[in-house]
């Protein structure tokens, strides 16, 4: 019995903290380019991928750039 209540324990931690990871990664921010043919998201404001950017480039949260269909940059991966 004491086995099996260490092991709900430990699975409750290891999910209770992998949620909790990936909320607070969600709110982390990111950068995407306004251009209208954008469809990416970058880590850094100096990415080489925003180096075309002819328009402006602004800090929004993960959540948000996913939102509107923007995925990771192939240089950030």
């Amino acid at each position: 019995m004491k086995f099996i209540i260490n092991i709900f324990f430990s699975l409750f931690f290891c999910f209770g903290v992998a949620t909790v990871t990936s909320f607070d990664a969600m709110d982390s921010n990111v950068y995407i380019c306004k251009g209208k043919y954008s469809k990416k998201y970058h880590y850094s404001k100096s990415c080489r991928g925003l180096s075309n950017c002819k328009s402006s480039v602004d800090k929004v949260t993960l959540s948000e750039a996913k939102k509107i269909g923007r995925t990771l940059c192939g240089w950030e991966d």
